[in-house]
């Protein structure tokens, strides 16, 4: 037996059984115990240096813009098969086939390179900002599931929060988590800088660039997302930037990238919540901390400080098609950015 695996028998085998991860509140006693010792956390993410004048935005500025450095469409092959993303059908069309056996069609399916960009009202570019990057599920559109359904920019608006969203099209209502262009290492962070420029011309100040050039990041990602969500976070190319990685019922693996980039930068933090279908996983990875000695809490009732790292029960009487509007909280994007005063507008 590994002997990550004997310290997590140890210390949550008991909470699997009981599906609820009770004992990572031990993680959270511990973590307060060593704050106390070692006085109050920094807030996260830290403010950063502002370049522009210009006023607070008057009106909310939304758009779909599309994007050269969108994740689709792609034309490179799938990770650690060396085999091309498409197939090409007897008529000459284009087809990816998934994991799961699923047969979308290029044309159809992955040519939507458009990034849905929101900047709210009251927006201050003078003052520390947050750039928050959504990455949607399965079966989802920009419109009809991003903005009506899941309600994220209205979240974000709503929470007070002097932030901006960044929400790319991935495979167009489709049963898959393909990260296309993300894949590859450093393309992200080309992405990043396609949306800083198309953040400035949406805001109307040009001098604004340099300031989302540089903002901090956090991830959001929701269902499938996942998989785009952990490719961007370690061969992203952001670094430093990213200040915190928000899993809503999504962590259905790739739990070595999130490990990995967890205990590389113990200045960010990390949020899973979760329902039935992730509760295995958001216990297995619990485990993998607790053996690398990293704390961790079952709840979140404070502001977010640098290494925060919690597992949340979704709760009862809540779906997962729900869960970005219906968690362990409602609104659970807003609630957590309230939970960053430093960057209120």
């Amino acid at each position: 037996m590994r002997p990550w695996a004997r310290s997590y028998r140890r210390g949550v085998s008991a909470a699997l059984a009981a599906v609820a991860l009770s004992t990572l509140a031990t993680g959270l006693a511990s973590a307060e115990a060593r704050s106390a010792r070692a006085g109050a956390q920094a807030m996260v993410p830290e403010p950063h240096q502002v370049q522009s004048r210009s006023a607070p935005l008057k009106r909310t500025k939304t758009s779909l813009v599309p994007f050269q450095t969108a994740p689709f469409p792609y034309n490179g092959n799938v990770p650690g098969t060396g085999k091309p993303f498409f197939e090409v059908a007897e008529d000459g069309r284009r087809v990816h086939v998934t994991p799961y056996g699923r047969h979308y069609w290029e044309d159809e399916t992955y040519n939507d390179n458009r990034v849905l960009l929101h900047i709210p009202k009251g927006f201050d570019i003078r003052r520390p900002s947050i750039m928050i990057v959504f990455f949607h599920g399965h079966g989802a559109t920009l419109e009809r599931d991003v903005v009506r359904r899941q309600q994220v920019a209205d979240q974000i608006t709503r929470s007070g929060a002097n932030a901006v969203l960044i929400a790319p099209q991935f495979a167009v209502d489709a049963a898959d988590s393909s990260a296309g262009r993300f894949w590859e290492p450093g393309a992200f962070g080309r992405f990043m800088g396609e949306a800083a420029e198309a953040l400035a011309k949406l805001h109307g100040d040009p001098k604004s660039v340099r300031s989302f050039a540089s903002s901090p990041v956090i991830f959001v990602a929701y269902s499938g997302g996942y998989l785009a969500a952990a490719s961007c976070a370690v061969n992203g190319g952001l670094k430093k930037r990213l200040r915190g990685v928000v899993l809503l019922d999504a962590l259905y693996g790739e739990l070595g990238k999130f490990t990995s980039w967890i205990e590389n930068d113990r200045s960010a933090f990390f949020v899973s919540a979760y329902l039935g279908s992730t509760r295995e996983k958001n216990s297995e990875l619990a485990g993998i901390l607790t053996a690398r000695d990293i704390d961790y809490a079952t709840e979140l009732d404070r502001p977010l400080h640098q290494g925060d790292v919690a597992f949340l029960s979704g709760g009862e009487n809540v779906s997962h098609r729900s869960f970005v509007t219906q968690a362990w909280v409602d609104n659970p994007i807003e609630n957590l950015l309230r939970k960053l005063p430093a960057y209120r507008k």
